[in-house]
């Protein structure tokens, strides 16, 4: 089972740059997309219909044309919820999640705290209510999967000028050590896991002074998996040769059958 991610940096201005003709090319078993910045009814019925496919959309109450975040899938959900029913983070329309008979895979467009200090308290925050909806998951017995733009960088490894930038959203102490929490709470960069040394792969460059053609990027993206599913990782991919955003796709493919879960009922 193979599942892609992608930040398109706007579905319609992707679009534009043979997004569909990459997709009909790629075929996943599951595509999640971020920061689609449109409305359902904005995005052509080619990519919410596409043949073999459920679609599910989930973009931004708050304010139109921003965030958004969407999933196209060949497996059928048993469920489908639309963010961590918590109203400060859920209308901006960061997260989908779809949950399987043993796992749940969740798609999120999580925030950037560039903004101020307020937003990087959101973010901070979001980060916190995150996490607790996934150790919730699995205390009910499911494997958890998410992948998407996690608008930080956790290791030096992973940015190209990582002293330039220690000051910088997406790269501060407090971001990183949040991510260091996530993985001490028993969750695994499955790209880490299997390239842990590899260094000089990004998934998102600036726009500006040809960063790209340099590769002086970022890796924001990733696919964590939970601790139990860490043995099913077959393969975890950073597409840079895709062009279309300034972020590149990620994917990572998992082999069924899911070892079972403990259900941890709560104490009396």
């Amino acid at each position: 089972m193979n599942i892609y991610s992608w930040n398109v940096n706007g579905i319609r201005s992707a679009l534009k740059k043979d997004f569909e003709g990459w997709f009909n090319s790629v075929k996943p078993d599951i595509l999640c997309l971020q920061e689609v910045r449109a409305e359902k009814d904005q995005i052509p019925e080619s990519i919410t219909k596409a043949e073999g496919y459920t679609s599910y959309w989930n973009p931004c109450a708050r304010k139109k044309g921003y965030s958004g975040v969407g999933v196209l899938t060949q497996i059928e959900p048993d469920q489908v919820n639309y963010g961590f029913d918590i109203e400060e983070f859920d209308c901006e329309g960061r997260v989908l999640q779809l949950v399987f008979p043993d796992w749940v895979l969740n798609c999120i467009y999580f925030p950037n705290g560039g903004s101020g200090n307020d937003r990087l308290d959101y973010k901070l925050r979001f980060y916190d209510a995150f996490l607790e909806n996934c150790k919730r998951w699995i205390s009910n017995g499911k494997h958890v999967v998410t992948v998407g733009d996690y608008n930080t960088c956790h290791k030096e490894i992973d940015i190209a000028r990582p002293k330039e930038n220690e000051n910088v959203s997406g790269f501060l102490p407090i971001e990183r050590a949040w991510m260091d929490k996530y993985v001490e709470n028993g969750f695994v960069d499955s790209f880490r896991q299997l390239h842990p040394d590899q260094r000089d792969i990004y998934s998102w460059w600036s726009n500006r002074f040809g960063a790209r053609a340099r590769n002086v990027g970022w890796r924001l993206d990733y696919a964590f998996v939970d601790a139990g599913l860490a043995p099913n990782i077959v393969a975890s991919s950073i597409h840079t040769d895709v062009k279309g955003s300034d972020h590149c796709p990620i994917s990572i493919e998992l082999e069924p059958p899911f070892a079972p879960l403990p259900i941890k009922r709560a104490e009396a």
